[in-house]
């Protein structure tokens, strides 16, 4: 009799994340943060060129909307159509589509928890999406200790070269031994090659490592503050347990302006490599110009955080079921 209708993950797992969903719950509700639930399907996409959206054709009557709608890689412009509005401090927890991504570590549906605090900016947040970590860690009796240092002193730090002045072939001969086919690929993307092959894998396992003030080409919507030295950072964190990064934050951008040339931006790199180009997110901009309240807002991998409690490296282990057995 064949087994692949069995989970793929054991009981024990999927108890702790019912555990974990209720811990997030209690944490958000104690300080006053609203949960809301927002579309999975939208008539706009993710622009983000190295983020590939699900599209699906809906048969029914649109009353002139489009047919084609794309599944929801983030719940992030409507949650900041919500602040828009007015919701105040604000949360959502579920399933989120990225297509392309299938592998020992990686979903194409996966969880995703994001959270919008009114009046932070992205270093507030640090602290706040560490007490989150740490507190589904104690679930597992373990914690973690908080670091927090400037992207740009974790390059210099570590690989002896300064990410913001290095030259491309400085950036390339950073990698070392590693291996990798330079057709195509620009300064952003060897700086992404050194975090993911020469400085996450030394991350230490037992701390929360907090990487904040990217570099202004690596935005997305976050703000920009001018350093001073002839160039900006973006106002952005990404929060490491060990070499695994389990979230994302930013201080949002609030200009629909700027904002608007950042999707044209998108949309340009994704036509020079033959990507599919969503529909912009109008509405989203729309709520822009309106006027988003200061804020800083985060997304949180809840699978990645969960394979991180349970010590595993595949994402199978904390899934029902995974893609190869949906």
């Amino acid at each position: 009799m064949a087994n692949d209708w069995r989970p793929t993950a054991g009981v024990g797992a999927l108890r702790l994340r019912a555990r974990l969903y209720a811990a997030v719950r209690g944490f958000f509700a104690e300080r006053g943060v609203l949960e809301v639930e927002t579309p999975v399907m939208s008539d706009a996409g993710n622009t983000e060129p190295n983020i590939a959206s699900f599209s699906v054709g809906f048969s029914g009557r649109t009353d002139g909307g489009p047919r084609t709608r794309w599944l929801r890689t983030s719940p992030e412009y409507p949650l900041k159509r919500l602040l828009a509005a007015g919701v105040g401090d604000c949360y959502e927890l579920g399933r989120v589509f990225r297509n392309g991504e299938a592998g020992v570590r990686h979903n194409p549906e996966f969880t995703m928890l994001e959270w919008y605090r009114v009046g932070w900016d992205h270093q507030r947040l640090v602290d706040e999406t560490a007490d989150v970590v740490r507190m589904a860690l104690a679930l597992v009796e373990r914690d973690a200790r908080l670091e927090r240092i400037a992207y740009r002193d974790l390059y210099r730090d570590r690989l002896g070269l300064d990410p913001f002045l290095a030259g491309d072939d400085e950036l390339r001969n950073a990698l070392g031994d590693v291996a990798v086919d330079p057709a195509g690929l620009v300064r952003d993307d060897w700086l992404d090659l050194l975090m993911t092959h020469r400085l996450q894998p030394a991350f230490d396992p037992s701390t929360l490592l907090s990487v904040h003030d990217w570099p202004a080409t690596q935005a997305a919507l976050a703000t920009l503050r001018d350093t001073g030295e002839g160039f900006a950072v973006a106002e952005r964190f990404e929060l490491y347990l060990g070499p695994v990064e389990l979230a994302n934050g930013y201080h949002e951008l609030l200009d629909a302006t700027e904002q608007r040339e950042r999707f044209a931006r998108d949309q340009h790199v994704r036509a020079a490599r033959g990507q599919v180009q969503p529909p912009i997110d109008e509405r989203f901009l729309d709520a822009l110009a309106h006027g988003l309240p200061q804020c800083a807002g985060v997304a949180l991998g809840v699978d990645r955080l969960l394979m991180a409690m349970l010590g595993t490296d595949r994402i199978a282990d904390v899934l029902a079921f995974d893609f190869g057995a949906a």
